[in-house]
């Protein structure tokens, strides 16, 4: 069964009421998000079938882009049309957005020393969060020599050439690699439909490489164009999960001096605590660069290139999913971009948030809470914010 099937259709008020529901309440990064949708959408309202989503959830972590909001977005597009794909959208992402661009306006006018020691209290824990996704993406990613030789490549690239030019030329390398190295395998079984005609999916790939050219164009028009720019190349670029957001947007904010090392971190560790996607992270950026109209373009900019991917692969979804070199493509790209992310690790998290002892076995802990003692991550944020304004306060 397919969500076109001969269920009744939703409106969009539903679908808003759902995703504000999921909004508000899925902590815990992309996969526990995939693990809320099925209770809340799949087993309770029953808006599709197990198969259904099964498929569903793999075409989005097929494609780059932020897989649960592109898995959120086909969920209200099935239930309520174009209508119903921008209210789970909304609903999904606002209660995280709204939260963090507050908290992005209120920290530009906080200062003292209880302050500095928030901020690196959070860049400590981002090391925690960041190792935890870089160990957890490699088990998955990497399960075998060549991907593990893959991911090593990128790291070294990496390691040579900076930017954001080195960091696609790193996923590109891997897809090249995996193309050659890595076995791939056609999916079987039936195939999702949704109300996506072949011409609308052209069109939204038209529209997704006519912005990629485009844009760099215009980067010298303004400031405006300038981040709309940055951050709809970082998320063209997202393969493998939405921590791997945090190296591409480090290149393109911090590496042009936009944003602060310190503001770019203390962001990144608050945007774990918040529940929704972690894409989110772009309200803050904006809204430490621009205010509220800066965190809007930010957000809508960083969305729009997987969302703008998913319209262009639903017509064709049943050729590629059938095409063997695409799923080896693709697990070579996934398999660099966790050395992308391991690169990001080092240097700035580590590099930045670690200036001591006490600094490192506080992220080790933190670490250990998130994988072993299965601490959930907000927790995990809260004590690491609160452990670093005990400790400034005391030195």
């Amino acid at each position: 069964m397919t969500p076109q099937t001969k269920r009744a259709p939703g409106s969009v008020a539903e679908v808003f009421g759902a995703f504000l529901k999921l909004g508000l309440t899925s902590f815990g990064g992309p996969v526990a998000h995939l693990g809320y949708f099925r209770d809340e959408l799949v087993i309770r309202r029953r808006w599709l079938d197990e198969g259904a989503y099964a498929e569903l959830v793999a075409l989005c972590q097929f494609l780059p882009g932020p897989t649960s909001s592109q898995v959120g977005f086909a969920l209200g597009l099935g239930r309520a049309g174009w209508g119903g794909a921008l209210a789970a959208f909304a609903a999904f992402t606002l209660p995280s957005a709204l939260v963090l661009v507050a908290l992005a306006l209120t920290a530009a006018a906080v200062d003292g020393v209880a302050a500095a020691g928030l901020v690196h209290g959070l860049k400590i824990v981002s090391v925690a969060i960041v190792a935890q996704a870089v160990w957890g993406m490699a088990r998955s990613l990497c399960p075998d020599r060549d991907r593990a030789a893959i991911a090593v490549a990128a790291v070294v690239l990496l390691a040579v050439i900076s930017g954001p030019a080195a960091m696609l030329g790193a996923i590109g390398m891997g897809m090249a690699l995996g193309l050659w190295r890595v076995p791939g395998a056609s999916a079987a079984g039936p195939a999702l439909a949704f109300p996506v005609t072949r011409a609308a999916g052209l069109g939204a790939l038209a529209i997704f490489v006519l912005l990629l050219v485009l844009l760099p164009a215009l980067h010298g028009q303004g400031a405006a164009f300038a981040m709309i720019d940055s951050f709809y190349r970082a998320g063209s670029l997202v393969f493998g999960g939405g921590h791997v957001v945090l190296p591409l947007l480090q290149a393109e904010v911090v590496a042009t001096g936009r944003v602060t090392e310190d503001v770019f971190l203390s962001g990144y560790g608050l945007a774990q605590a918040v529940p929704g996607p972690l894409f989110s992270f772009a309200a803050w950026l904006g809204a430490a660069m621009a205010g509220v109209p800066g965190a809007l373009l930010a957000l809508l900019a960083l969305f729009l290139p997987g969302f703008l991917i998913l319209i262009a692969a639903l017509p064709g979804w049943t050729w590629l999913r059938r095409a063997v070199w695409t799923h080896s493509a693709v697990a070579g790209a996934n398999a660099a971009v966790v050395g992308v992310l391991a690169s990001a690790l080092y240097d700035p998290v580590f590099t930045t948030g670690i200036t001591g002892r006490t600094d490192f076995a506080l992220a080790l802990v933190g670490l250990v809470a998130l994988t072993l003692w299965k601490v959930p991550p907000w927790a995990v944020v809260a004590l690491g914010a609160m452990a670093g304004v005990g400790l400034a306060l005391v030195a």
